[in-house]
């Protein structure tokens, strides 16, 4: 196989952002760190080659998910490995380990990927600077963007892989802007959640 277009998303909570969905569509498979929300949202992930893997979340419990999706959480699992071409991609929501080096411990943990896509904190973060790669891609639906619905592309082929990141202008017109002191304050508790 030579290049292989993957998306990586997360915290979904019930809502797939439309710009998020048109690019799976060009995508060969979508992966779901977790805090799907519902059936739904999987089912509107639908990449050209059909491949989609998921994770579950804290939030992604029978008592939050609708009553007759319920049967679908027990075949997912808490964590996958994915192979792709050029190595190995670890999928986990993260929210067992705690945001203190939270990258570290998954680093630790996971030392045979070539990287490690997580979700739960709602924060994009593309850290490349150790091995393996940390990457969370923010959130893909409407609850706590924090700055707008985002989501990775990961090109993955033998000879290397590339990443882009996507964000989108969040769409809740009945949201008011926040002043810059209250902007500030959740930035601050955003990074501390990381």
């Amino acid at each position: 196989m030579s290049a292989m277009r993957v998306v990586l998303i997360a915290d979904t909570h019930g809502y797939l952002d439309p710009r998020i969905a048109a690019l799976v569509a060009d995508c060969d498979s979508a992966l779901h760190a977790g805090d799907i929300g519902n059936a739904d949202v999987l089912a509107q992930l639908q990449p050209r080659g059909g491949r989609v893997h998921a994770v579950l979340g804290n939030n992604d419990t029978a008592r939050q998910w609708p009553q007759d999706q319920r049967e679908l959480l027990v075949s997912i699992p808490w964590e996958a490995h994915i192979a792709l071409p050029g190595g190995e991609l670890v999928l986990v929501h993260g929210h067992r380990l705690p945001a203190a080096r939270r990258h570290e411990r998954l680093r630790a943990r996971y030392p045979q990927a070539r990287a490690i896509c997580y979700g739960h904190s709602h924060v994009l973060a593309d850290d490349r600077h150790g091995w393996p790669w940390v990457l969370n891609p923010g959130a893909a639906g409407r609850a706590r963007t924090l700055g707008g619905p985002s989501c990775m592309v990961l090109t993955a082929s033998v000879d290397g892989w590339q990443l882009e990141q996507h964000r989108f202008v969040q769409r809740n017109p009945r949201r008011r802007a926040l002043d810059p002191t209250a902007e500030h304050a959740r930035q601050r508790a955003a990074a501390a959640h990381r």
